[in-house]
């Protein structure tokens, strides 16, 4: 079961639990705070309606499960600190800054982030520097990081609102890069919960990269709109990557795809 608690605002309780490693907040308090509105459920209903960007289930809010007044567990509309943030924007309440500040203690680096993007970037650079990862590869990796967010962000301009859609669009992709969905690549590479993209070479980041960069392109040429035709350029783009490594591998004689993982890693040992 996730970790639930109770946090305080002025006297006013903010039902929070733990999802995906982030806080995440019950959205009809934050709403019934900010507005002391008696029906916090019709002003919350308003505001999705008014603004379709927040009302998308994804990234913004999910249904949690938090302790309603009977005490029983019951599926409550959340969103985590970023999400909150964008909810904040949309009440014009004498409250929102305070509450801004009360929500920087609650999870401090994550607003700040949220307000200087670039804070976020140096945290992580400095998170893989720490755990013993080269510079080279780090700007792979933060390349990489930005050229993903620029395909979601097509993906979800284009139709694609679930989760399963981006999981879909992403494994086709990868299968035609390097013969392998990310779950057949985890196992081959003797990963559980780790990310997959953490554990790959140099050589491994360059052509997730490509193919992901190539979908990106080819959507916006195609003009492509709906899950079906954003999967066939998925396909296209990761086969241009797919056909780059194997023109590789031929003048290497060797596979790019293979079984070791950052774990396994010289630099990983020296650390312990």
């Amino acid at each position: 079961m996730e970790p639930t608690k109770i946090a305080l605002f002025k006297g006013k309780k903010i039902r929070k639990t733990i999802h995906n490693n982030e806080w995440w907040f019950s959205i009809l308090d934050v709403v019934t705070t900010l507005t002391d509105s008696p029906q916090p459920k019709t002003y919350w209903a308003k505001i999705k309606e008014r603004d379709k960007e927040i009302s998308q289930p994804f990234p913004f809010w999910e249904q949690l499960k938090l302790p309603a007044e009977d005490g029983k567990m019951r599926e409550t509309d959340c969103a985590d600190t970023e999400g909150i943030f964008r909810i904040i924007q949309s009440i014009p309440s004498p409250k929102a800054e305070p509450f801004k500040r009360w929500l920087a203690k609650v999870g401090y680096e994550r607003v700040q982030e949220i307000e200087n993007p670039e804070l976020a970037t140096k945290r992580t650079r400095m998170l893989y520097k720490l755990k013993g990862y080269s510079d080279s590869w780090i700007e792979k990796r933060m390349r990489g990081i930005t050229i993903r967010e620029e395909l979601t962000d097509e993906w979800q301009q284009r139709g694609a609102r679930e989760q399963r859609d981006y999981e879909i669009l992403t494994a086709e992709i990868s299968k035609a890069t390097f013969g392998l969905t990310p779950r057949e690549y985890k196992e081959l590479k003797g990963l559980e919960r780790e990310n997959l993209r953490d554990h790959m070479d140099d050589f491994e980041l360059i052509f997730t990269m490509l193919g992901e960069r190539a979908t990106t392109e080819i959507h916006r040429t195609e003009e492509s709109h709906g899950v079906p035709a954003l999967k066939r350029d998925a396909t296209v783009g990761g086969r241009i990557a797919g056909n780059a490594r194997k023109e590789l591998e031929k003048e290497l004689k060797r596979p790019i795809v293979t079984r070791k993982n950052f774990i396994t890693q010289p630099q990983q040992k020296k650390l312990k």
